[in-house]
């Protein structure tokens, strides 16, 4: 795995943006240079502690995505190596953690895809019986697979400030019928996809989260990153059970641990021990090896 990187410093290409956990810079007129670091964010808290080899697992996982979903929708990615676009003294800030892709329109939205109730949907069910306003059946619990998947949208919120979810007819005032569709229906395709493949390999999605961009024609692109512990709740099938919450492949370890401390969610996040950043970084790893059979 890759040196641990917190943040990324290239001096040869102009810094667009940092986001919670990645880097963006400006190639050229018409493309980016996304860096993946080893940020963790938790509660829309970007913590201090790095995960080791965190940012090169999500790209490779991210990666393994795009190619497999390709068909579906197209996405970001342009096939020009990283390490082309800076030079040699920058390449170890990218090798292995970068993808350089095409400069899109991202959507003001986040495309929320649940097959399981859990979360957020759980508690939204237990005092409304619903998810998002969509109404459910009565009787369900925790952690049971819910009777078709969800397209739940959400705002994206800035850095240290929280997502909020919203209706589908929100979505629409936002983003425009025609594309608010466009989403729902690309986003419920790629996760019924990646279910059911990851299903396969031991590991349940619960729910992910998409990001969709478009180009000059409107054409509709997956970008950001697809199907990493990071944007998805990731459970092993073999501890499934409904009426509890199973362990998972996700940060979700970290979450409960900031949980069990009464930390209060408010930046600055506290340090993580030892024992929690390499059980992390192990949950990530193997969520790598059993989708992609790649250590």
């Amino acid at each position: 795995m890759a040196s641990v990187l917190f943040q990324s410093h290239l001096h040869s290409l102009p810094l667009v943006a940092r986001g919670k956990v990645r880097d963006i810079y400006s190639v050229g007129e018409d493309l980016l240079l996304i860096v993946t670091t080893d940020r963790l964010s938790a509660f829309d808290v970007v913590l201090p502690t790095p995960i080791p080899g965190k940012g090169e697992v999500l790209t490779r996982i991210s990666d393994f995505w795009f190619s497999r979903l390709g068909h579906l929708i197209p996405n970001q990615l342009t096939g020009i190596a990283p390490e082309s676009v800076v030079p040699a003294e920058e390449r170890p800030q990218v090798s292995g953690r970068s993808v350089v892709v095409k400069k899109l329109r991202p959507l003001p939205i986040e495309a929320i895809v649940r097959g399981y109730l859990v979360g957020s949907g759980w508690k939204e069910y237990q005092r409304h019986g619903s998810v998002s306003g969509i109404p459910l059946p009565p009787g369900l619990r925790e952690a049971e697979k819910l009777p078709q998947p969800l397209f739940t949208p959400s705002t994206k919120a800035e850095a240290g400030t929280h997502d909020e979810n919203i209706s589908f007819e929100r979505a629409e005032e936002i983003v425009g019928r025609a594309i608010a569709r466009q989403v729902r229906d690309a986003a419920v395709a790629l996760y019924r996809e990646a279910a059911e493949y990851a299903a396969g390999r031991g590991i349940l999605i619960a729910d992910t989260k998409f990001e969709f961009g478009l180009d000059e024609s409107g054409v509709l692109y997956l970008i950001d990153e697809a199907l990493t512990p990071d944007s998805s709740r990731f459970w092993p099938a073999e501890s499934y059970a409904p009426g509890a919450t199973p362990p998972s492949f996700d940060k979700q370890y970290v979450r409960d641990w900031l949980e069990s401390i009464g930390w209060n969610k408010q930046a600055p996040g506290p340090q993580l021990p030892p024992e929690v950043v390499a059980k992390t970084s192990e949950k990530y790893r193997e969520a790598l090896h059993r989708l992609t059979g790649t250590a």
